[in-house]
């Protein structure tokens, strides 16, 4: 579709969704799970194009930002313990624990090797021979069967040194307790995880919490799409789950990259910031592959971690408030000095809002 196409496709989408609101006497609110979509939507601007009965507020969909203060902690004593190499995707390094982040623990000496693939770790362990390397496991479905598949990778080479300090999350379980909240109206569902996890399996949203959800894209147009499905699903009380990302996502997703998935972990309780534990809402090592476990090959006394509490990462994180209301956001709290990691990472809140504002 031609620049000139979309944008009378965009206006009419617009016109759609602001006639079928007026039609609808009650504020509406959509959660967009995805980090990846809050970015897209305060990049487009597209918040400003809705009437203002409609409010989109975002989720727990930014794997660094629901990744608790407790795991870098943890990850960083670990690391000055047994002299290992920290190897992670860039957004963490950033990121605050109790005494530091990764970036001022690496500025005193310590080793961080950054990567863009989990598959990378099997090189960057082996020129570190014999030191430890331990990948910091941080993701959802999208990254976790990449993980899985570079340990199998690993286990096959007899790479000995390379380990993970697992903190892996699970999308529904999450989904099942914001479901809960009375005020949400429904779901833009992710695209990225339901290339893996597929379209079907959301039918709890709908059947048993009158909940609609839309898997969409991250284009303008795809987003535009699916706030106007959840409009009208919300407007003619028809809830249900659509697929607005069928170029992508099929109905049963990726059996392949689940089932390697599943025979490396299995589900184990994992807290999560703004939420905290949720049983089975995580992963941990299958007994075949319990080698790779770092937490359990290098222990460590790892302290208690509290956030700041004038930071409301957590709080925005299950939509109950906007960056915009928080006291440290732009002053105390920017990308150059983050206090909280829905600050740092690519995919979160606050991160947007400064980029882009709050519309």
């Amino acid at each position: 579709m031609i620049p000139n196409q979309e944008q009378q496709a965009a206006q009419a989408l617009v016109r759609e969704i602001k006639n079928l609101a007026g039609k609808y006497a009650k504020r509406m609110r959509f959660m967009e799970v995805c980090g990846t979509h809050t970015m897209a939507i305060h990049a487009a601007g597209l918040k400003s194009l809705f009437p203002d009965n409609i409010s989109l507020v975002s989720g727990p969909g930014c794997p660094v930002c629901v990744t608790e203060k407790h795991f870098i902690d943890h990850a960083i004593l670990l690391a000055k313990k047994y002299d290992a190499t920290v190897v992670t995707f860039g957004d963490l390094v950033r990121v605050p624990g109790s005494t530091g982040s990764l970036a001022s623990w690496r500025s005193e000496g310590g080793s961080v090797r950054v990567i863009y693939s989990p598959l990378d770790s099997i090189e960057v362990a082996l020129s570190q021979l014999p030191r430890p390397a331990v990948f910091l496991g941080v993701g959802f479905e999208t990254t976790i069967p990449t993980v899985a598949a570079t340990l199998k990778a690993a286990q096959a080479r007899g790479v000995e040194n390379l380990f993970v300090l697992p903190a892996f999350k699970t999308i529904h379980q999450p989904l099942k307790i914001l479901a809960e909240q009375q005020d949400l109206n429904g779901f833009l569902l992710p695209g990225h995880v339901s290339a893996i996890i597929g379209s079907d399996c959301y039918r709890y949203l709908s059947e048993d919490f009158g909940k609609p959800g839309v898997i969409a894209g991250f284009e303008p147009l795809d987003i535009l799409l699916a706030v106007r499905d959840l409009v009208r699903m919300t407007l003619e009380k028809s809830p249900a789950i659509l697929n607005d990302y069928q170029r992508v996502v099929r109905h049963h997703g990726n059996p392949v990259a689940r089932q390697i998935m599943n025979e490396v972990f299995e589900p184990a309780d994992a807290s999560w910031r703004g939420l905290g534990m949720i049983p089975r809402s995580g992963l941990a090592f299958r007994e075949s592959y319990a080698r790779f476990d770092a937490a359990a090959r290098f222990p460590v006394e790892v302290p208690e971690s509290k956030d700041d509490p004038r930071c409301l990462c957590a709080a925005i994180l299950t939509g109950s408030r906007t960056p915009d209301r928080c006291g440290l956001f732009g002053k105390e709290c920017t990308p150059e000095e983050p206090v909280g990691p829905c600050m740092v990472s690519s995919e979160g809140t606050c991160a947007a809002y400064y980029k882009y504002g709050a519309v």
